[in-house]
């Protein structure tokens, strides 16, 4: 399966993820966190669309098909 070998080895919940930003050693100020949260939920937000898309299709090719005219 392709969402598997695209999945990152080790999976951070946001939460988690987030506070690590957070409460991480370098400070960041304001434009900086915000651009790093941004980013975060976005490449998230990316792969969690596109997973949709790969189970939507999979489950469109294994569905029952109809005949013309029926």
């Amino acid at each position: 399966m392709t969402e598997k070998a695209e999945a990152p080895l080790s999976y951070t919940p946001l939460q988690d993820r987030l506070r690590q930003l957070l409460d991480g050693p370098a400070a960041l100020d304001k434009r900086a966190l915000l651009g790093t949260l941004c980013a975060e939920v976005s490449r998230r937000e990316t792969r969690a669309y596109a997973a949709g898309w790969n189970d939507a299709l999979a489950a469109l090719s294994h569905g029952p098909r109809r005949e013309n005219g029926a």
